[in-house]
């Protein structure tokens, strides 16, 4: 407690210079053995890069049976987008699909997007869609989803 009120009287210039240099001589003691029983901390250190991003990989399928549409729902349960061609499919089948997939993409938070002519992007929550049609969409719910071929 001593120690404390003798550097705040010596900052605000009331102490003697003989009590200055005192100081001063036990501040760079006490900086040097702390110096010396500090440990190299550096030598030690993990180097991470702070700008890392894990890739995403796009799967791209092309179911030819309604069972395959779990295989998709399994791949947005891992996080992954999935692209799903549907233009070789049944008009009935790929609306039983799209339907499955689509609800299940809704149950993960996850968002969909018709991509062209019986082909869709059925993404996970972590991953935006950023796009004029993903507004237009939204307007027409899920009536868009298969138009007659």
């Amino acid at each position: 407690m001593a120690k404390i009120l003798d550097k705040m009287i010596g900052i605000m210039g009331f102490a003697d210079e003989e009590d200055d240099e005192e100081l001063f001589e036990e501040e760079e003691s006490e900086q040097n053995v702390q110096e010396e029983t500090r440990p190299s901390s550096r030598k030690n250190a993990q180097v991470v890069s702070i700008h890392t991003q894990k890739q995403v990989k796009v799967i791209v399928l092309e179911p030819t049976s309604f069972e395959e549409s779990q295989n998709i729902a399994d791949q947005l349960k891992n996080r992954r987008p999935v692209i799903v061609n549907l233009e070789t499919v049944d008009h009935n089948l790929a609306k039983r699909i799209v339907d499955f997939v689509s609800g299940a993409t809704y149950a993960l938070g996850g968002n969909m997007q018709k991509v062209g002519q019986g082909i869709f992007l059925f993404v996970p929550n972590n991953i935006d869609i950023s796009g004029e049609s993903h507004e237009k969409i939204k307007e027409k719910g899920f009536s868009w989803a298969l138009s007659s071929k």
